[in-house]
């Protein structure tokens, strides 16, 4: 018999009203499920084929046609969503996008018959076409679903619409892909790769380059490569063959370890990297980190099934978030290709599981034939994931989508359609493990070091070098070191600042208790000797030369020896006034007596001359009065500092890298020095009086031992104005009480030391006789 149909034109009218006349509504689907040709296609050839060998299915893309089926399941199993309707759908397969056209304008024919333009099928209205899996189709589709005002919900990749498409009515699934830019960056900066590769494909691939190029450069990322991926067919690999080494040792040998790949179901790379195992290439060391897009999907064809996945550990992907619908995976259970026939399963049963189903007789005997018992959940990952995946999701979500706004314009309750949009995205979140490399233009800059820009190269390529002494970087690829504050140092690699110690000259400092011991011994020393002048204080060598002088100049050097301790204890406020007062007086007073002595012998030579009016000067009250007296204007200077500039405590932050020393500042320099100038005056009024008495006729002449003792204090004190304006920090002050112990020391030594010899090893020669013998 013959069919005879009535076929009315399809002209594009505003058909909405037709939708309510109809019984049945019909979505339309043009899925991608056979994606990659063998050959390239030619055009013009027929589109009445079925699956054969020119073309390779992806088995793992059969879920977007399940999702679809379930969720028009569920819905026409709801009661309280499109009632007394019954929701049905079309699925047709664009082979890889070569008859996208073809199979758009089937949805508009009957289902066994093609009539381009003519509607043969009252019952049945087209409501809306979900698809594509890629832009391009997609876009292709628009062409002809905007003539018919049709409008298309979208699951797969995200559209950007330009001036020609602006009147197409689209309706998007998936997120706005500027998301996915924003989390490429984050991820760059958190693991700090700056020196990145960028494989793409595809037109989508370029707009995907020019996108994320200019949100690198704000970022300081740059682009070490880009490399287009050029499309190849299994019937002409061996004529790429050559084009697939050079790439992939070009991927290999490049300093850039991270590569973003813009592919869709990651063919090439998987081809990429298969050569090492085919012995085509050497095996180059791993560390590349590849990253793939949301646009990506690691499927396998058959031939791949053999393949080592391992090759992709550690790669990041980034993904379109999806539930878990509930059902759906028992949903998937059920699916059985003797029990059902939806065009596309026995072939994409065959593929997964290689396997072939009887074509002849049903006792042809086979080894490798379908039983149907397989179970999709048995695949791996790359053949079938059970688990619903994103572009699944946006299946599920868009048949919802179209039914809501079905139901909402049938029961009148909304004038305007209304699109439900689906559950907001978002990108998982990637935790960082321990074997990932760096990629960079240069190696990183460590803490410590700054970087400088290498001259006629990118921003990212640039040296390393270490931070001026002083100066610290603590994190990497420092453009400046800065300094550290003052109260800190720069560590030893220069990569942090630490806190300076607080220190000063004491006791517990190694070169402080050396000098603490030093003045306690002569302390002792001076005690010593005053006590052996006290117990022989009635032997002429003792008498001689003014007893009172003696016990004055001896007490004075022993609080010259005492005042050090002052230099060792804590700066503070009282120490700082009076230390170097107490010292400069002190040591005046000491200095004075030392002058008055040799005064003293130098009138008591005079005054043995006959008729010498000399005489009545030599006595007591003569050499009191000279040390007073010169004691007096040292209190002076020193009352008169106090009252205009004293010292005070202070903190060095600059003496020292590693500390800060406590010490006294000395207020008034001037004043400082014009203490020490006085006892100089001092000092060389003295040598100067005894070096002319040094000849003179006596058995205990103290004369030429002052000399001595003079000239070694006067070297000491003029060799300490270099030294302490040369030293820093606490070395100052040891070198102030170095001098001290010095020249009190040479006093003590060269005038005290040859009467104690006497006392105790020559007693004989202290007697009044020899005295006398002496001066005859």
């Amino acid at each position: 018999m013959t069919e005879i149909t009535k076929c009315t034109s399809n002209e594009p009218l505003a058909i909405v009203h037709e939708y309510f006349q109809a019984s049945d509504f019909i979505i339309g689907g043009i899925t991608s499920l056979i994606t990659i040709p063998t050959v390239p296609p030619t055009f013009g050839e027929n589109p009445h084929y079925s699956f054969n060998d020119d073309f390779l299915i992806l088995t793992k893309y059969y879920q977007h046609i399940l999702a679809l089926i379930f969720a028009v399941k569920e819905i026409n199993e709801t009661p309280h969503i499109l009632p007394n309707i019954t929701l049905g759908f079309r699925i047709y397969d664009n082979y890889a996008g070569t008859y996208t056209s073809y199979a758009t304008m089937k949805l508009f024919s009957r289902q066994k018959k093609f009539i381009p333009n003519f509607n043969c099928e009252i019952q049945n209205k087209l409501i809306s076409v979900i698809g594509a899996l890629y832009s391009g189709i997609s876009f292709k589709m628009a062409h002809i679903l905007s003539i018919y005002k049709v409008p298309q919900v979208t699951y797969g990749s995200p559209l950007h619409k330009n001036d020609s498409s602006e009147a197409y009515s689209f309706y998007q699934m998936a997120p706005n892909e500027a998301h996915q830019y924003k989390a490429i960056v984050q991820l760059f900066l958190h693991f700090r790769w700056t020196w990145i590769g960028i494989l793409f494909k595809e037109e989508d691939g370029e707009r995907f380059v020019r996108t994320i190029s200019s949100m690198f450069s704000p970022h300081r990322i740059c682009v070490a490569f880009l490399k287009r991926l050029k499309p190849f067919y299994l019937g002409t690999i061996l004529d790429d063959l050559d084009w697939l080494v050079e790439m992939y040792l070009f991927l290999m040998r490049s300093n850039a370890n991270v590569v973003i790949i813009y592919e869709r179901n990651m063919m090439i790379l998987r081809m990429l990297l298969y050569l090492p195992q085919m012995e085509l290439v050497p095996k180059e060391p791993k560390g590349k980190v590849w990253i793939m897009v949301a646009q990506s999907d690691l499927a396998s064809y058959f031939y791949q099934r053999k393949w080592d996945i391992q090759v992709f550990y550690g790669a990041l992907s980034f993904t379109v978030h999806s539930n878990e619908v509930p059902g759906f995976r028992q949903f998937l259970q059920t699916v059985n290709p003797l029990s059902r026939d939806d065009g596309f399963i026995k072939n994409v049963w065959a593929y997964a599981f290689d396997c072939m189903f009887p074509k002849l007789l049903p006792t042809e005997k086979t080894n490798d034939l379908c039983s149907g018992q397989e179970k999709l959940e048995t695949l791996p990952g790359a053949f079938f994931e059970t688990t619903m995946s994103s572009y699944s999701y946006g299946v599920y979500n868009a048949v919802y989508a179209v039914a809501h706004a079905t139901h909402a314009m049938w029961s009148q309750h909304f004038r305007q359609r209304k699109i439900v949009n689906g559950e907001q995205t978002f990108l998982q979140d990637l935790q960082p493990w321990k074997t990932l490399p760096i990629s960079s233009c240069t190696e990183s800059c460590l803490p410590g070091y700054f970087k400088q820009k290498q001259e006629g190269k990118q921003f990212c390529c640039y040296d390393c070098f270490l931070c001026p002494e002083g100066r610290i970087s603590s994190q990497h690829d420092t453009d400046v070191c800065s300094e550290c504050p003052l109260d800190q140092y720069a560590s030893k690699k220069r990569d942090s600042c630490i806190r300076k110690t607080t220190t000063f000259l004491s006791c517990d400092d190694p070169l402080g208790m050396s000098l603490a011991i030093l003045a306690i011994s002569f302390s002792l020393f001076t005690l010593l000797v005053l006590g052996t002048f006290v117990k022989h204080h009635n032997t002429p060598i003792v008498k001689a030369n003014n007893r009172d002088l003696t016990y004055m100049l001896l007490v004075s050097l022993l609080f010259c020896f005492l005042c050090t301790f002052q230099f060792l204890i804590p700066p503070g406020n009282i120490i700082c006034l009076f230390r170097q007062i107490s010292f400069a007086i002190v040591f005046s007073m000491a200095v004075s007596c030392v002058l008055s002595k040799t005064i003293i012998v130098l009138l008591a030579f005079m005054a043995t001359k006959p008729g010498s009016r000399v005489r009545k000067w030599v006595g007591r009250k003569l050499a009191i009065s000279i040390v007073l007296s010169c004691s007096l204007i040292q209190a002076a200077i020193c009352t008169i500092w106090l009252a205009t500039f004293p010292p005070f405590p202070e903190m060095d932050l600059h003496s020292e890298t590693t500390e800060v020393i406590l010490q006294c500042n000395e207020g008034s320099v001037t004043m400082f020095y014009s203490v020490l100038g006085y006892m100089g005056f001092l000092a060389t009024s003295s040598f100067t009086v005894a070096f002319l008495s040094r000849n003179l006729p006596s058995s205990f002449n103290e004369a030429k031992f002052i000399t001595f003792s003079m000239l070694i204090f006067c070297s000491v004190w003029v060799s300490f104005v270099p030294s302490y304006l040369s030293t820093k920090g606490k070395y100052m002050v040891a070198v102030e009480i170095f001098s001290i112990l010095t020249s009190s020391a040479a006093l003590l030594g060269c005038i005290f030391f040859p009467k104690c010899f006497l006392i105790f090893l020559r007693p004989h020669l202290n007697v009044k006789e020899e005295l006398i013998r002496k001066k005859l």
